[in-house]
């Protein structure tokens, strides 16, 4: 029998991404960025819904001919169902239910979550991948948990965000910082230059494994404020030591309750997920604990942090051998539970 290959589409918020995977391994993985939000400090939902509706068709042809794959071998096509922006997923969703339908072939939901953590089984991710129970850190741009992964599709949110996600707290403090969308990876370039011990910011004291981020952005805005009173060229010429600071505030608050959740629960198999799991300072992080803690960690190739129709592909391939197909009745939905 041969193995099944499965067309993956992610469009959860303004990247439109495919990918084609047979087994585990990754054929192809395209993606059209949307440079258009840049103007606006972030994404705008209804721009970024036209801008899927233009990029889809090319991004799936182009997906096709790198894998050097024809439509009539896809074995099903996976799709992100949800969470995230309602108009973007719905491009993603007709997309992938029509091109069902008219390939006949069977229809996959994927949850987007669920993919950033799966992605680590992916051929190529990593040397090896995680061993059950695991515990993923997964955070991004719009969600920051602590999952305990106790196999494939058995998942349990033990301590997330009650507020802004990491993501969110490193734009927003770009924002004050007048820094170009997306802020977060700019922050991680200055703060290699800059001294993370120069600043110090509030941090949040919650209970169990749970994070807020709304305390250092705060915290961060007053201060700047107090300081550019005084001094109208502060954050420029405090800029690299600034951007050090607060990315080792808000790395020490994620590790700090993974390190905590990991002794708790006598776990040493620690990964890590979504676009914020491609900073410089959060890998280091984990480095750090794997010599100090002996942790096993399992840090995602830089292609599958961000958004990316791989991992949706990844998790379509399980779902394909368990048998879990969806209607075509199906729906987006911008709020998904893991």
């Amino acid at each position: 029998m041969s193995e099944s290959i499965i067309l993956g589409i992610e469009s959860s918020c303004d990247d439109t991404s495919a990918a084609i995977i047979k087994g585990n391994s990754i054929l192809s993985n395209i993606a059209a960025n949307q440079a258009i939000h840049k103007e606006y400090g972030g994404v705008v939902p209804e721009l970024a819904s036209r801008a899927h509706q233009q990029n889809i068709i090319p991004v799936v042809e182009k997906s096709l001919t790198k894998a050097n794959i024809q439509q009539n071998a896809i074995s099903a096509i996976g799709f992100t169902r949800g969470p995230g922006l309602l108009g973007s997923l719905l491009v993603g969703t007709s997309f992938a239910k029509s091109l069902a339908m008219s390939l006949d072939v069977p229809l996959i939901e994927v949850n987007h979550l669920q993919a950033h953590i799966l992605a680590h089984f992916i051929e190529d991710a990593n040397p090896m991948p995680p061993k059950f129970p695991f515990l993923c850190l997964t955070v991004s741009g719009g969600h920051t948990m602590i999952v305990l992964v106790k196999d494939y599709f058995d998942m349990e949110i033990i301590g997330k965000t009650t507020d802004d996600a990491a993501g969110e707290a490193f734009d927003k403090i770009g924002k004050i910082f007048d820094l170009d969308y997306p802020a977060g990876p700019i922050i991680d370039k200055l703060a290699k230059e800059g001294n993370p011990d120069a600043f110090r910011f509030n941090k949040p004291k919650l209970e169990n494994y749970d994070y807020s981020f709304s305390g250092i952005k705060t915290s961060v805005l007053y201060f700047i404020q107090k300081e550019v009173r005084k001094n109208p060229d502060f954050i420029k010429e405090n800029l690299k030591d600034l951007c050090a600071s607060v990315q080792k505030c808000i790395i020490e608050i994620l590790m700090n309750k993974l390190e905590k959740a990991a002794k708790d629960l006598e776990i040493k198999e620690v990964a890590i997920a979504g676009g914020v799991s491609a900073n410089s300072a959060l890998r280091k992080a984990m480095e750090d604990n794997h010599k100090k803690s002996g942790w096993n960690i399992y840090i995602p190739k830089f292609e599958y942090t961000t958004d990316n129709a791989a991992m949706i592909a990844m998790v379509a391939q399980l779902k394909f051998e368990r048998g879990e197909f969806t209607d075509l009745r199906t729906g987006a939905t911008s709020k998904y539970d893991l």
